[in-house]
C-alpha cells in the first residue's frame, strides 16, 4: 500500500507524461504479480462498489476528533476533496500497518457484508495505523471515489516498457469484462487469452485532428470522406448467435439498444463493425441530447423507444467469420461492409454516407455547411489505411467545423484536486434572461496558469455566498465560450445544454451587460 500511495502521490504531483511514465513502470518493477493486477483493475476503472458511505466516513472522523462540524465544513471548502480532508484532520497514526494492495482491497470488498459497526472498527483501526497519504488514498478507494488522471495511452505505454510487449497487443488484452478474479497480471498483458469470451472487443481506431492544408495530404481520390457524427461510437459485435454492444469507453451498453440489438440479430454471419449510434428521425439525425436520455437506462419505455429512435451508421468492419481484418486496407473492408449491409438490409443498420467529390475544394464547402445534418464536420481517411488500435498520425483525420462560441459571465467557482487544489479551477457561468443571469455551462480548462491564479484572487475578493465547497461570485469576468454542439435540456435552468464547452478566451473588453442572452442561443439549436 505504501508503494502504491508513493506512486499516486507521484503522479499527481507533475504534469510531464515522462515522469508518469516512469513511475508507474518503477512500481510495476517491485509490485507482486497480484499487486500489478489491482493497479491495472484501478487504473481502467475496474474498482469495486463502494463498502461504506462516506457520510459514515465523516461521522467517524468527527467523533474521533472531536471537531466541531462547521470547522471540517470549512476545511472541506478549503480542500475540495473530502478523502484529503478527512486525511487531514485525523490524528497522526499510532502505529505502522503493512499489507498489500490486493490484501488491502480484498479486505475493502469483504467490508460490504460487515454490519456498521464491524465497519466502524475495520475504519478506525485502519486510520490508526496509516499515515497521511496511505490514509488519503484508503478514504478515497473506501469512499468509491477513487480516480486517477493517468489516460488509457500512458498506462498503456507504461506497461509496454515494463513488459517489452507491443502497444497494439496490450491494448488489445485489457479490453472487455475481464474479471480480477479470474485472471494473472502476466497472461493478461501478453493476449494469452486474448479473446476469452464472444464479446470481447477490439480497440478503437481513432482519429488526430487535421493539422495541415488539404494539399499536403495529396491526392482528394486517395481519401474517403465521411461526416462526423456527435453520437457514441460503438463496436457491434455477433459471434455465435450472442449480440455485444460496447461503447468507445469500454462499456458493454447491449441492454440500451434493443432495436439494435434486434437489427443485428436479422442479420447473418459472425462479424465486428464499427459504427456510430444516433438518434434518427424523420430520416434526421438529432443532436446528442436527445440520445443521452436514452442512457444508463435499465429498461427503456415504449414511448421513449418510439420518440428517440436509434440507428446506427456503420463505417467499418473489423472482423467476419473468425478472421481479423484489421490488416487489410480500408479501401477492402469497405467493400464487405458494404456488401454485408446490403445483403443484410435493415432499418437500423445503415451505412455510412461516402461523401464524394471532384476535389478539395468542393469538399471544403460541403464541411462549412455539415452543421445544416447536424453532423460536427467531416473524417478523412487513407483508403490503404489499416485499423490500427489507438491513434496514429496520418492515415484518419477529423476535419471538425468551427466550434460554435458565446460570452457568458462566472457565476459559481470551485477549487480543483491535486495540484490545483489551491485555486478556483472550476467554473460555472451565466448568461441573460430578461433581467436575470442563468446558468448555462461549466468548464475546466483553457486558463493558463497565470489567468487561474488571477481568478482565484478575484474570488477570494468577490466571493458574495458559499455553499460547501462552491463560491458565488460577483457576476464581473466574462470569458468566451466553445462548444460542439447544443440542444433543448430540462436539467439545466437556461433551458439549454452544451455539448463539451470550454474556455476560448478571457474577454477583458466586455462586461457583464455584454454577454450573450439565452433567447437568441437558443436559435443556434437546429
Amino acid at each position: 500500500m505504501k508503494d502504491f500511495a508513493l506512486l499516486i502521490n507521484t503522479l499527481d504531483s507533475t504534469n510531464k507524461t515522462n515522469a508518469k511514465v516512469e513511475a508507474m513502470v518503477s512500481y510495476l518493477q517491485i509490485a507482486n504479480s497480484s499487486d500489478r493486477l489491482w493497479f491495472l483493475a484501478l487504473f481502467t476503472g475496474k474498482r469495486p462498489k463502494r463498502p461504506v458511505n462516506t457520510n459514515l466516513l465523516k461521522q467517524w472522523a468527527l467523533e474521533l476528533t472531536q471537531l466541531p462540524e462547521w470547522l471540517f465544513v470549512e476545511s472541506y471548502a478549503s480542500v475540495g476533496d473530502l478523502g484529503e480532508t478527512l486525511s487531514l484532520i485525523l490524528p497522526n497514526a499510532e502505529q505502522t500497518i503493512e499489507k498489500s494492495l490486493t490484501q488491502w482491497m480484498a479486505e475493502l470488498i469483504a467490508l460490504r457484508d460487515l454490519t456498521e459497526e464491524e465497519k466502524k472498527a475495520y475504519v478506525l483501526e485502519s486510520w490508526k495505523g496509516l499515515n497521511h497519504l496511505e490514509r488519503f488514498i484508503f478514504n478515497k478507494l473506501i469512499g468509491g471515489s477513487f480516480r486517477i488522471g493517468v489516460s488509457k495511452k500512458l498506462l498503456i505505454n507504461a506497461i509496454s516498457k515494463y513488459s517489452g510487449i507491443d502497444t497494439n497487443i496490450l491494448m488489445h488484452s485489457i479490453m472487455g469484462k475481464w474479471k480480477i478474479e479470474e485472471e494473472d497480471f502476466e497472461n493478461l498483458i501478453q493476449g494469452t487469452n486474448i479473446n476469452p469470451d464472444d464479446s470481447k472487443p477490439y480497440p478503437f481506431c481513432l482519429a488526430f485532428p487535421l493539422e495541415k492544408d488539404l494539399e499536403d495530404l495529396g491526392e482528394r481520390q486517395n481519401w474517403q470522406a465521411e461526416y462526423k457524427w456527435d453520437g457514441i461510437r460503438g463496436q457491434f459485435i455477433k459471434r455465435n448467435e450472442e449480440i455485444f454492444i460496447w461503447s468507445r469507453g469500454e462499456e458493454l451498453v447491449t441492454e440500451q439498444f434493443p432495436e439494435v440489438v434486434s437489427a443485428l440479430n436479422q442479420m447473418n454471419g459472425n462479424f465486428v463493425i464499427d459504427g456510430e449510434i444516433l438518434v434518427v428521425k424523420d430520416n434526421k439525425v438529432l443532436n446528442f441530447n436527445e440520445l443521452q436520455k436514452r442512457l444508463n437506462r435499465k429498461t427503456i419505455p415504449k414511448k421513449m423507444l418510439d420518440e428517440l429512435p436509434v440507428k446506427i451508421f456503420v463505417y467499418d468492419i473489423l472482423e467476419f467469420e473468425e478472421r481479423d481484418l484489421r490488416e487489410k486496407p480500408l479501401s477492402e473492408r469497405r467493400l464487405l461492409l458494404e456488401s454485408l449491409v446490403r445483403n443484410n438490409p435493415t432499418v437500423n443498420i445503415l451505412l455510412s454516407e461516402i461523401v464524394e467529390t471532384e476535389n478539395w475544394e468542393e469538399l471544403t464547402e460541403i464541411r462549412e455547411s455539415s452543421r445544416e445534418n447536424n453532423s460536427e464536420g467531416l473524417m478523412l481517411k487513407e483508403k490503404d489505411s489499416l485499423y490500427h488500435a489507438g491513434r496514429k498520425k496520418g492515415d484518419w483525420w477529423k476535419w471538425k467545423v468551427s466550434p460554435l462560441t458565446i460570452d457568458a459571465v462566472l457565476i459559481y467557482a470551485q477549487k480543483g484536486s491535486g495540484r490545483r487544489s489551491s485555486y478556483y479551477t472550476d467554473y460555472t457561468f451565466g448568461v441573460k434572461n430578461g433581467e436575470n443571469i442563468v446558468t448555462i455551462a461549466k468548464a475546466y480548462s483553457g486558463l493558463t496558469d497565470k489567468e487561474i491564479m488571477e481568478v482565484s484572487r478575484f474570488v477570494n475578493k468577490n466571493a458574495i455566498e458559499k455553499f460547501g465547497p462552491v463560491r458565488t461570485v460577483k457576476p464581473e469576468l466574462v470569458f468566451e465560450i466553445a462548444f460542439e454542439g447544443i440542444g433543448f435540456s430540462s436539467r439545466h435552468k437556461s433551458g439549454v445544454a452544451l455539448r463539451f464547452p470550454r474556455i476560448v478566451r478571457w474577454r477583458r473588453d466586455k462586461t457583464v451587460d455584454e454577454i450573450d442572452d439565452v433567447e437568441e442561443i437558443k436559435k443556434l439549436i437546429k
